[in-house]
């Protein structure tokens, strides 16, 4: 029903937009959500967009603008008076704020600054100084501090004072006199107290934290493990310097996913979040064109395996009839033992230490396979190829073991490749996303046709 409802206001606001009717626009948008108002501000033109920020207060103007495209945010900069921006930047969350201005460049930095309070100014700053990849980019000021020999009085006042926003009132942390963070406390600990209980009688001094530092993957692995609605983020010091949400950790797993995901199957990495609709076919065949020219390049040497042996297929067809199929099913074997060992080592399962320990088992996993692939290929060499023409010298059955037999030391060695590389990636400082299904599957075809052939013309030439 809230779909429904939901689908027929967006028809309505559609229909309000084409016919340029503003004012019963912006009636109808202030009621709405601001994700919501950020989704249909996207599909407007500039003039009506300028035409309906002014209608909202200075807060939900900041709410709206952090749901916006960074592009509009940016083009936005360029079109609306500059107080009017500052207004709008002073409202938005802290760390999407920090990502706007350093997408600014210096000489618009340097125009938006002065505008700026000196609260804000500060901390867009600090915020903008830290490395991109750190918990340091990704935290947010927007927190509640007390004392530990506050009252549970004294700590709502305090609360009132600090104005956090309604999504970070959750936690309240505890500090002393020069920010250190001694624990913290809950919104259900500061409402079921008396009034006269000291804050220290109900902190909770053992903490999960991040260091300012750390990495974000580690920093969101940290929030999805511990069920956190946000971790505090510490500096050297042990001073609390900002906090990273839960849905700020959903961002960067998504994107670190997203990523992976890329690398394995081949895709160079954008620096930005590309939408694949807006995205030009230029852009996606640059995103592309990379890995399939280099893999392309090294095919050149399954090739001259080929080449090789032609003379070898040529008297004995069947051996080019089933060649697609080894090479099919070492591909196979060696993306999926890829995808479990990258896999593991992304939730921290396994380390580099148990290399041995890893490769003994998949080489086990593979032996098994290979009995039940190579008892499938041996039928299907007997079924399909009864009445393909032989050379007398020549035994069906015979022929059937030696291709199985070959299709089985392919498991097994793709198997072993597939989890080996990634380990071997990661060893060498890479990512061991890159070394997943393309650059495998080109490296097992190759290794694939050298077992295939070089068993055939030992058992055969």
């Amino acid at each position: 029903m809230e779909n429904i409802v939901t689908d027929q206001r967006h028809s309505i606001v559609k229909g309000l937009a084409e016919a340029n009717e503003m004012e019963a626009l912006a009636a109808i948008l202030k009621k709405m959500p601001a994700v919501e108002i950020a989704d249909i501000l996207r599909n407007l033109t500039y003039e009506q967009i300028l035409q309906l920020l002014p209608v909202f207060p200075d807060e939900e103007l900041g709410y709206i603008a952090s749901n916006m495209d960074m592009e509009l945010l940016l083009e936005l900069f360029d079109l609306v008076d500059m107080r009017f921006f500052a207004r709008i930047f002073t409202n938005m969350s802290s760390d999407i704020r920090a990502d706007l201005y350093q997408d600014l460049d210096k000489d618009k930095q340097l125009e938006l600054l002065p505008f700026l309070d000196k609260k804000t100014r500060e901390d867009v700053i600090f915020l903008s100084s830290f490395p991109e990849e750190t918990a340091g980019s990704i935290m947010i000021t927007d927190f509640a501090t007390v004392q530990a020999e506050m009252t549970v009085t004294q700590a709502i006042d305090k609360i009132r004072q600090d104005a956090p926003s309604k999504k970070m009132i959750y936690y309240i942390y505890v500090v002393d006199n020069n920010m250190r963070m001694k624990g913290f406390i809950t919104l259900k600990d500061i409402i079921m107290a008396k009034p006269d209980t000291l804050v220290k009688d109900v902190i909770q001094s053992d903490f999960v934290w991040a260091d300012i530092n750390e990495d974000r993957e580690s920093v969101a692995k940290k929030i999805e493990k511990y069920d956190m609605v946000a971790i505090p983020v510490l500096n050297t010091h042990k001073q609390l310097a900002g906090i990273v949400r839960h849905d700020e950790a959903i961002d960067v797993i998504r994107a670190e996913h997203t990523e992976d995901l890329e690398k394995f199957m081949g895709i160079v990495h954008a620096p930005e979040d590309l939408n694949y609709v807006e995205t030009g076919v230029f852009g996606h065949f640059r995103k592309r064109v990379v890995w399939l020219s280099s893999l392309g390049i090294i095919g050149i040497i399954s090739g001259m395996i080929i080449h090789r042996y032609e003379e070898a297929m040529s008297s004995l067809i069947i051996l080019a009839l089933y060649m697609p199929m080894i090479a099919d099913t070492g591909g196979n074997a060696g993306s999926q033992a890829a995808t479990m060992v990258i896999r593991a080592m992304a939730l921290g399962q396994i380390s580099l230490k148990n290399w041995f320990v890893i490769l003994f088992k998949e080489a086990r996993i593979a032996f098994l396979l290979s009995l039940v692939l190579g008892l499938i290929a041996f039928g299907k060499i007997i079924f399909l190829s009864w009445e393909t023409d032989i050379p007398p010298e020549f035994n069906l059955l015979f022929i059937a073991f030696t291709i199985s037999g070959a299709l089985c030391l392919q498991v097994i060695s793709s198997t072993i490749i597939g989890a080996g590389l990634p380990l071997l990636v990661k060893r060498l400082g890479g990512d061991p996303a890159v070394a997943a299904s393309p650059a495998i599957t080109t490296l097992v075809d190759i290794t694939g046709l050298l077992i295939y052939f070089g068993i055939a013309s030992l058992v055969f030439f």
